[in-house]
């Protein structure tokens, strides 16, 4: 299967943004922008997370993602705050191809079961948030509440719940890694990618080409995601898709002007 090459839009008072560690957030500019920019250059998916859900004008995320859906054709994976079916519904409405729900599943994993009965697995991405409680602890924890709050649960016990309530894929962010360009946390990727069967999205770290390759060839990853680096034009989606490729590394290149695959 191809790897696909995802960029991630954090958004907060309608605006993209973004930290280190969770922490530090700055605004970096419009979404509808940056999703079509990015749905030009090649991307194989687009993820729109709502990083102060609870804080926001719920009719105003649903208005952005409308907005948004209706000026790309790659799909739209949308998260934040999910909490209900019927938030769940209404992101499905605006467009969104899969929504993707965090904290809420850990709270209550009954929400995990009730999308997947109604939409389906395959529309529905478990967002882990996980770190080493200590340096140099054995394994990793869950958190929520964007990364503040600690849970106690193990993430290899948490994704396999989650496989077997029938999640369509992870989405993986270290918050050890996320925003300081270190590279990916490849020990926890590969360790979640062998211990469940489900697709692996790379999240937190990227900081050189080498990353997304390590990503991939170390961690297993089905999927590299990516903020920073994109949004301040340090690469674009179609170098990232190169280097995999001269790797020998499955992706797909599009020919811009007639949006036909390449390779």
């Amino acid at each position: 299967m191809n790897v696909r090459v995802i960029p991630c839009l954090d958004v907060k008072d309608g605006r993209v943004v973004k930290g280190v560690n969770f922490e530090g957030v700055r605004e970096v500019g419009d979404p509808v922008a940056f999703g079509k920019h990015y749905a030009q250059e090649g991307a194989d998916e687009l993820v729109f997370l709502s990083i102060a859900a609870a804080q926001e004008d719920w009719t105003r995320v649903l208005s952005l993602v409308k907005t948004l859906t209706s000026q790309i054709s790659i799909p739209l994976t949308v998260g934040g705050g999910l909490a209900t079916l019927g938030q769940v519904e209404e992101v499905f409405a605006a467009g969104a191809a899969k929504v993707s729900i965090s904290s809420a599943a850990v709270k209550n994993p009954d929400l995990l079961t009730q999308v997947v009965k109604r939409f389906g697995g395959e529309r529905l991405v478990l967002a882990v948030d996980a770190k080493r409680p200590a340096p140099a602890a054995a394994g990793w924890e869950v958190y929520i509440n964007g990364g503040m709050t600690p849970t106690g649960l193990d993430l290899l016990t948490w994704v396999a719940q989650a496989e077997q309530i029938g999640v369509g894929e992870i989405l993986l962010t270290s918050i050890d890694a996320d925003g300081t360009q270190d590279g990916y946390d490849c020990e926890m990727l590969r360790a979640v990618s062998e211990h469940v069967k489900l697709p692996v999205i790379a999240s937190g770290g990227a900081g050189k080409l080498e990353h997304f390759r390590e990503a991939v060839q170390k961690g297993k990853a089905a999927a590299v995601l990516a903020a920073s680096l994109f949004h301040f034009g340090t690469y674009s989606i179609r170098e990232v898709k190169e280097d995999l490729a001269a790797a020998g590394i499955p992706v797909r290149l599009y020919n811009l002007n007639s949006g036909q695959v390449w390779l």
